[in-house]
This record gives C-alpha cells, structure tokens and sequence, in this order.
C-alpha cells in the first residue's frame, strides 16, 4: 500500500527503495542489517520485525556518534601520550570529526526509514 507522504528526504539512503514500491521494505530491513553488529542477525524477532531492527540500528548509531565524540573531544589531550607525531593527531581528529558528521547523517536516514517502516505496518494493521 503506498503512503501518504513522502518520506524521500535529502537523508533517505540510496540503498533502500522507495515505500510503496515492490520489495521497500526487504530493501530497508538490508540496510538496517548493515548497521548493527553481525551477531544480532541471528535474533529471530529482529529479522522478522524490520521496525525493530530499525529502532536497534537507531540505538547502535546513537553510541557510535557518542563513542566517536568521545574519541574527537579526548583526542588532543590523550593522543600525544601514545607517542604520536603532531600531524597524525591532526589526521586522527579530522578522521573522528568526519566520522561524526557520516554518523549523524546516517542517524538521520535510520531514522527516516524506520519511521516509513512503522507507518507501513500501521497502514496494514
């Protein structure tokens, strides 16, 4: 059944078809796959519940932006104990820095798509 909105924002992910369309939401449940550690595909109830894997995925990215703000903020004052030159400490904050901004982007596109998961099942329901 197709929504009754457009959830097709700049933040939808390329990888994940359009709701409505043939096969979205197993398009949607791959992503989300490729967003959470490997181990939890073996859980039943989240291979079978795609809004479930989505509001885990969401979790997931959640602590990784933490952990890579963490990793950003400690950088300059914990790095050079390692013995680290001055340009690798640059490096490493550009990398966490960068990988705080993907981070929130992908934040934003779980959840983009676990909403329009959700609003799909409601629609069904």
């Amino acid at each position: 059944m197709a929504l009754t909105y457009s959830p097709i924002t700049s933040d939808w992910p390329c990888q994940v078809k359009t709701p409505g369309s043939f096969d979205w939401e197993r398009s949607a449940a791959k992503w989300l796959r490729e967003l959470v550690p490997a181990r939890y595909a073996s859980y039943p109830t989240l291979m079978k519940h795609p809004v479930l894997l989505g509001r885990h995925a969401q979790i997931q990215v959640q602590h990784e932006i933490r952990v890579a703000r963490t990793a950003l903020q400690t950088a300059r004052s914990e790095l050079p104990a390692l013995g680290l030159q001055e340009s690798v400490i640059e490096h490493t904050i550009k990398m966490y820095a960068a990988e705080v901004l993907q981070l929130s982007h992908i934040a934003r596109s779980v959840r983009a798509v676990t909403h329009a998961l959700a609003d799909s099942a409601a629609t069904r329901n």
